[in-house]
Parts: structure tokens; C-alpha cells; sequence
């Protein structure tokens, strides 16, 4: 369950500014002021973070969102200042503010909203709130992250009484005093988070009868007993110091429908009102030990208010819960897994009870229940998601799941869970079966020191995904996934140290994401070629190549895949062309080396940019290559021959048939034949 800091989207440090002078002097939508660029928009201008150090001295015409924000501006003054009569929003945060005029507020009758979050109003506080409590028509206030103290924060809202939005986070405000809110009825969301607030006096919140949200959330809170809140729907109470948390009944119902009790020190289930429309509950990071009623905390926690020992833990905290559809309990020192406390809550769709120290299920009476069928009296949980990772369980009850009919995914990463095989291959009471169960489409069995997946350990359960990855040598024959051939889209084989041998995969003709990476696989497991992947990680295994044939049969579906970490050849590297071909992104192309050999260098290069001119010929082009040379030097021969046979019937090539190194020796008087004459350029040798 996520809880937050709440804010609305239109108070976000994201309102517009510009001067009108400038605005006059272009018509494109973008100016020049003092070298920094403004934007604007017929309504909404913004020089947010230009350098500005005051405002300017007049607005243009129908400009009503201006910001402001990540400027210098130390003053807000001004005594003329045409066109901020039809401002609405102004937004002034993260500037060093420290001075509010009342007689430039006084020009602002439209303001709905200003933002004036981090600043140093803290400074001139009784001038400046008295310059705010001009705004009479203001709905929105941003006042976090100024140093404010709570009598501070107290002066600057008095007055406000058309308040709608609050923000008071960030501040030095340690107690909530009676009548703070007194003068702003219409307060709908209030945020207090990130103060120092111990204390908040009795009736602080009394006159707010139509506040939604309250965020306290990052306070210093140790109690919060009669809470009678009951028009809130959402409240934050995370990262405080609880150790209680108890409300007032009544007739009338509470509202509330998110409370978010995370990051405290509660020691027992809260105490709920009777009646109430929650919806999601966070007790997360929290010391709860037990949900057991009557149950007791361990003896070392001390109990510190009186209110703790009148508690009465018993099924009507539970039986307020019928509208619960979210519950996050992880984080906690719960041991046993209460099957009783659930079933009451029938709206319960989300559970998690992870990190804690679950070793058993748990009937009503604390005691783990053994294996048996379920017993008829503990009716179905409506639970449709539940975490169970980081506990401590060995095995699971053959009846759990059939308690959880509707249950579509289940984490149970980092137990020591180990799954039966089928066909009733493993001793009873030492494995949990995951078979035969239909609805069951997500499984994480992650870190579970799983090191052999016993054959049709999944068969007829139609997952669509499945996580077997950090079972540290892992074997899988391929009968282990058998049964899953025609519904797994998703397996993560991650970090198994997984051999060409332990890594055997069936026909799986539904896969699409696959991830191999951190094993020892220097083949691709067999039975790939037949899934139409669309993703796969390979990365940090122990491959030279990639068989074409594989990869060809995905060159149609696969979109992306991650490589880098195994020992590619800069040889061997037609793989990855045919991948490049198919157009399929390698999304860690500039982290994967591959790596060059010979007799002499031993160097990695990155794989896209490899020096392949460096690999030898293959063996086929160098006989080619030698067939060239030898026809060359045969046919250069023959020319010879065929030269020296036509020098014997002339004269001129007498003094080549000798053994005398020289030229032939001119002869002026005597003309020889037309065809002797390239003789006298002739060597000797």
C-alpha cells in the first residue's frame, strides 16, 4: 500500500510570470529577459529561475497563473502594480523571501492561490501575516519549509477563514494548539509531515468539520488515543514513534478509508472503530508480534500508557475490518500465520505479511496447524495477491491454497520452501505442492535453496509467470516445467549457476521473457527455438557464441536482449549481425567485450566496435586464395616458355643462350628485324 505526502496538482510550484513590457515587445511566445528565457501562454507566464530579484511593475492583459519560483526576490512589495488585480495563482517558492507587503497584497482581490513554500518567512512574521490576512478570498497557502514555529504557522492562517488547502510541512512546529485551526473552517486537506510535532492539544482539529486529508507523517508522535476524526478519509501517521493508536465509538460512522500507521512502534493491532468504510490499512515497520486475540507481547516491551491495558484484543477489531481490501502487515515479528483472523475480511483482495519470522500457519488457539485437509469450520479467504517473502517457512499445509481460491499471485521468495513433485515422488509433510491449481497465474520462488525442481512440480496450474531464480545450482530436467507449455509468458532463471546440464527447458511455446543471466551456460538451453521470445537476459554466463539456427527462429518476435559478461570470440560474431539484421536491440551493446587470441596478443574489445580485421581468413578463402596464386604462376610460366622458344629461331637472342653477364653490344651499320628490336633492352642474368 503506498501513503504520501498529499498535495494537489495545481499547488506544485508550477504557476507563470512574465514582465508585460516584454510580453509587448514579442509575439512568438518566448522573450528575452536579462538573458534568461520566459514563456508564455495566453493566460499562464513563467520566469521561474531567471535571476530575478523583485517583482516586476506590471502585468499584461489576462494573465492569471504567473510564477516566480527559483528566483532571488527578497521582498514582495509594491505600491502600483497594474494588471495583478485579475491574479489567481502566484507561485513564490524556493526564493529568499523574507518580507510581505500588505500594501502590494492589497492589489491582489482575485488571489486563490500562493505558493511561498522555502523560503525565510520565519523572519517578519507578525508583518507579514499581517499582510496575508488581507486575503480573504485565498483557498490555497503553501507556507512549508520557512522555519516556522507553531505560534508562527498559528498567526500567519488566522484570519483565512476561505482556506481550502494547508501546507505546513518542513517546519519547526513541535505541538498543535487548541484553536490553531479556529479561524479556518473550510480547511479540506491539511500537511503537518516533516515537523517536530509531540503534542497536539485536545479540540485542535474541532472546528474543522469538513478536513479530508491529514497528513502527520515524519513527526514525533508517541499516542494517539480518542481519535475522533470522523469526516477524514485519508490520514498519515507514518515514521512517527506509536505505541498506541485506539479511536472513540459511537453511532455515527468514520469516513475514514486510507490510514497509514507504517514506520512505528505499535505493539498490537490498532483499535479500530466499530464502524467505518477503510479500505487500506498500512501497519507496516511496525512491532507486532501477534494477531491473536488475547495474545501477549513479549515481556521485554514495556506498556507505557494506561489505555494499552484496558485494551480489549479480541475479534471486534477484526470484525471492523469487512471493508479492508488492502492490508500491508510486513515489517513486523509476527511468527504464526492467523488463518482466523482473516475471515472476517471478506473485502480483503491484497495481504502482505512480508519479513517477518513466519514459520507455520496458525489456528485460532496459536498452534500451528498440521498437515491435514482443511478443516470445514475456516472458511475461504477472498485474498488475491499475497506476499509471504523474507519469512521463514519450510513447507506450506496441502490445504493452504485450497483456503485461498481466488489467489492469482503469491510471493514467497526467500523461504525455504521446496515444491512436491506431482506424481507423489516426495515424502509428505516435507514439500508444498504447486500443482493443480488453476487460478494461481504469478509464483515467485526465489532464494528458496531450491537445488532440484522435481518433474511436473507446476503441472495444471496455468502460470503465466514464474521465478526460480538465486536457487544456487539448481537442476532442472525437462520434464520439471512440464505441463506449462502452453501458458508460461515469464521465467527467471537469474543467478543459479546453472550448467549446460541442470538447465533443460520443454517446448514452451508461450514464452516471451526469459532470463538466463549469472549461470554457467556456454550453450543455450535446447528448446528455445520453438518460444516466440520477445526479451532475453544472457548476461554473465559463459558463451563464445550464439547458435544461428536459435536465433534465426526468433528473428521475428525478439525485440531486445542483454549480453554483456560472457567471453564472446571478436572471431565468432555472426550472430551478432544476424541480430543487428533483425533489428532486435542489444540494450548493454556498450558493456559487452568480446575477446581476440593469436600466438602473440590477447586483448577485449567492445563487441560493436570489434577488430575483426585482425581474425584469420576462414580455411575455404585461404584455399581459394592458394588456387589464384598457383593458376597466376602457371600461366606466368608458360609465357616464358613461350618466349624463350621464339628467342631460339632469332638472332638477336644469341646472347641470351650465353652464360656471360652484359647488354648486347651495339651495331650502328647493322639494321635489324622489326620484331628483334625490344632485344636491347634486355638483362642478362
Amino acid at each position: 500500500m503506498l501513503l504520501f505526502e498529499h498535495r494537489l496538482p495545481e499547488r506544485g510550484c508550477l504557476l507563470l510570470w512574465l514582465l508585460p513590457s516584454i510580453l509587448r515587445a514579442q509575439s512568438s511566445g518566448e522573450v528575452r529577459l536579462r538573458s534568461t528565457l520566459c514563456q508564455q501562454s495566453p493566460t499562464k507566464v513563467s520566469c521561474k529561475g531567471v535571476g530575478l530579484h523583485k517583482l516586476p511593475k506590471e502585468l499584461g492583459q489576462g494573465v492569471k497563473h504567473l510564477e516566480l519560483s527559483n528566483n532571488l526576490i527578497q521582498t514582495l512589495s509594491g505600491s502600483s502594480m497594474p494588471g495583478f488585480e485579475q491574479l489567481e495563482h502566484l507561485d513564490l517558492c524556493f526564493n529568499q523571501l523574507e518580507a510581505v507587503s500588505a500594501t502590494a497584497l492589497a492589489q491582489l482581490p482575485q488571489l486563490r492561490s500562493l505558493l511561498l513554500g522555502s523560503n525565510h518567512l520565519d523572519r517578519n512574521y507578525l508583518p507579514n501575516g499581517r499582510a496575508l490576512h488581507l486575503l480573504r478570498n485565498m483557498e490555497v497557502l503553501d507556507l512549508s519549509a520557512n522555519n516556522l514555529e507553531s505560534h508562527m504557522a498559528g498567526w500567519y492562517i488566522r484570519n483565512l477563514s476561505s482556506l481550502r488547502v494547508l501546507d505546513l510541512s518542513r517546519n519547526r512546529m513541535s505541538r498543535l494548539q487548541a484553536g490553531m485551526f479556529q479561524s479556518t473552517p473550510r480547511l479540506r486537506e491539511l500537511q503537518l509531515s516533516n515537523n517536530y510535532i509531540m503534542e497536539i492539544e485536545e479540540g485542535v482539529f474541532e472546528a474543522l468539520e469538513e478536513l479530508e486529508v491529514l497528513n502527520l507523517a515524519l513527526n514525533s508522535l508517541h499516542c494517539i488515543s480518542g481519535f475522533s476524526l470522523r469526516q477524514l478519509r485519508v490520514l498519515n501517521l507514518s515514521h512517527n514513534a506509536l505505541e498506541l493508536f485506539a479511536s472513540e465509538d459511537g453511532a455515527e460512522p468514520y469516513l475514514l478509508q486510507v490510514l497509514d500507521l507504517s514506520h512505528n512502534r505499535l505493539l498490537y493491532f490498532p483499535e479500530l472503530p466499530k464502524a467505518h468504510y477503510l479500505t487500506h490499512l498500512n501497519l507496516s515497520n511496525n512491532l507486532i508480534a501477534s494477531l491473536l486475540p488475547g495474545s501477549s507481547h513479549p515481556g521485554e516491551f514495556v506498556l507505557h500508557y494506561k489505555e494499552m491495558g484496558t485494551f480489549n484484543r479480541t475479534l471486534h477489531t477484526v470484525s471492523a475490518l469487512s471493508h479492508v481490501a488492502d492490508l500491508d502487515l510486513s515489517n513486523n515479528q509476527l511468527q504464526l500465520f492467523p488463518f482466523t483472523f482473516f475471515h472476517s475480511l471478506g473485502s480483503l483482495h491484497h495481504l502482505s505479511l512480508a519479513m517477518n519470522c513466519l514459520q507455520d500457519v496458525a489456528r485460532g488457539d496459536m498452534e500451528p496447524i498440521e498437515p491435514s485437509p482443511a478443516p470445514l469450520e475456516h472458511p475461504a479467504l477472498s485474498v488475491r495477491s499475497l506476499d509471504l517473502h523474507g519469512n521463514a517457512f519450510h513447507m506450506l499445509p496441502p490445504w493452504f491454497f485450497g483456503s485461498l481460491p481466488q489467489l492469482e499471485t503469491i510471493n514467497l521468495g526467500s523461504n525455504s520452501l521446496q515444491p512436491c513433485e506431482s506424481q507423489g515422488g516426495d515424502s509428505e509433510g516435507t514439500c508444498t505442492p504447486f500443482y493443480n491449481l488453476p487460478r494461481l497465474k504469478h509464483l515467485s520462488l526465489y532464494k528458496n535453496n531450491i537445488t532440484k525442481l522435481q518433474p511436473y512440480a507446476f503441472n495444471q496450474t496455468s502460470l503465466l509467470s514464474l521465478d526460480l531464480s538465486e536457487n544456487k545450482d539448481l537442476f532442472m530436467s525437462k520434464e520439471a516445467l512440464a505441463g506449462l507449455e502452453l501458458s508460461l509468458q515469464e521465467l527467471s532463471l537469474r543467478d543459479n549457476q546453472m550448467d549446460n546440464g541442470k538447465a533443460e527447458l520443454p517446448c514452451l511455446g508461450k514464452l516471451k521473457v526469459l532470463d538466463l543471466s549469472g549461470n554457467s551456460l556456454s550453450l543455450l538451453p535446447s528448446g528455445l527455438s520453438c518460444s516466440p521470445l520477445e526479451s532475453l537476459d544472457v548476461r554473465n554466463n559463459r558463451l563464445l557464441t550464439l547458435e544461428q539456427p536459435v536465433l534465426t527462429s526468433w528473428s521475428h518476435s525478439l525485440k531486445d536482449m542483454s549480453i554483456a559478461g560472457n567471453p564472446f570470440s571478436c572471431c565468432s560474431l555472426a550472430w551478432l549481425d544476424t541480430l543487428w539484421a533483425a533489428g532486435v536491440g542489444v540494450l548493454d551493446q556498450d558493456e559487452a567485450l568480446c575477446t581476440y587470441q593469436d600466438e602473440s596478443r590477447n586483448f577485449s574489445a567492445k563487441i560493436g566496435s570489434s577488430p575483426r580485421w585482425l581474425c584469420p581468413h576462414p580455411k575455404d578463402m585461404g584455399s581459394l586464395a592458394l588456387i589464384v596464386v598457383m593458376l597466376s604462376l602457371f600461366f606466368l610460366t608458360c609465357g616464358v616458355c613461350c618466349l624463350l622458344k621464339k628467342g631460339q629461331k632469332s638472332p638477336a637472342f644469341v646472347g641470351l643462350q650465353s652464360n656471360s653477364v652484359g647488354v648486347f653490344p651495339p651495331n650502328p651499320k647493322r639494321e635489324e628485324p622489326g620484331e628483334a628490336k625490344p632485344a636491347d633492352s634486355v638483362t642478362n642474368v
